[in-house]
This record gives C-alpha cells, structure tokens and sequence, in this order.
C-alpha cells in the first residue's frame, strides 16, 4: 500500500527547508554560477549577462534594484534578480537554481517573494524576458500569473517572449 502525503502538508514540509534572504557580496559567487550554468547550457552569454553577473551590486543593486537569494536548508541555493526599469516597474531577472536543488520548489518561492518585494519597493508590475524553448520556465511563470506582451526588438538576443504581471490584481501577493 503506497503512503501518499496530502498536497498542503508536503508543501508546508518543503517551504519549511526553503528561506529567502537578502543578496549579500559574499553571494555573488553563487549569483554567477547558477546563471552561468543554466545560460551556457542553453545559449550562450551575452555581455550583458557577464555585466551583470560579475558585478551585481553596480548593474541592478545601485540602481533601484534588489537580488533574493534561496536557501536550502541553509545552503545558497538558487537566487533572482529584480533591475529597476521606471518608478513603478522592475525587470524579473537572473533566476537561477542550483541543479542539485531543482524541483524543490525553490523558482516558486523566489518568484513569489520577489513580487512582495518588489511591491514594497512601489512596483505595479513585474516583466520578464525569456525564451519559449526553456518551457518549464514558461510554465511556471503562466502558473505565477504572468501573461505575454509584445516583445520589443533589440532587449535581449536570445529573448523571444516577454511577459509581464500586474501586481496590483495578481492573487499572488494580495
């Protein structure tokens, strides 16, 4: 006979294990590594993405922004970035998790806390830039809320989605 844990226990188990804090510079190490990995797996780095991966604090922290880091049971586990675009909205970037801790439920906390953050910095929405081939990342952005906008040229090479989130009406944060 299989054992099967009801769906708001097991929940409750993992979100016990995952903690979100602030970006701190010890952190940046992390910060580059998980996207590194998952950038060159897929594609390949942009020097926007060297930019802001090697100095972190200058290309989203000085200007308005904030980075989350996860932990997982204590160790540095994924991250995501929030790069202030205008007074009222911010860039959903730079999310990574460490291949070790992946299907954790750690993208959905980070997400999920970012929005809280990024609320409390005076954002009414969130936008992201992606690729449709990265599909679970997809996935899980359309579950948080997110819904497709037109895509302007010349933002990223690789992008070939954008999509975005209004905070004022999402059930996500209210």
């Amino acid at each position: 006979m299989q054992f099967i844990l009801p769906t708001l226990y097991y929940t409750r188990q993992i979100m016990d294990r995952i903690s979100i804090v602030p970006y701190q510079a010890e952190h940046q190490p992390w910060f580059e590594q998980f996207n590194k990995a998952w950038i060159e797996r897929y594609f390949w780095l942009e020097d926007v993405d060297r930019y802001v991966l090697e100095h972190p604090e200058e290309a989203i922290v000085a200007k308005g922004g904030t980075i989350l880091m996860a932990l997982y049971e204590g160790k540095v586990a994924g991250t995501v970035a929030l790069k202030k675009v205008s007074a009222t909205a911010f860039e959903f970037t730079k999310m990574a998790v460490g291949e070790e801790f992946r299907r954790k439920g750690i993208a959905e906390a980070l997400s999920r806390e970012a929005f809280k953050k990024a609320r409390e910095m005076g954002a009414r929405k969130v936008v992201l830039y992606s690729q449709t081939g990265l599909e679970p990342a997809i996935r899980l952005y359309r579950k948080l809320g997110f819904t497709e906008v037109p895509l302007e040229p010349g933002i990223y090479q690789r992008a070939d989605i954008k999509m975005e989130i209004d905070l004022e009406v999402s059930e996500i944060i209210n």
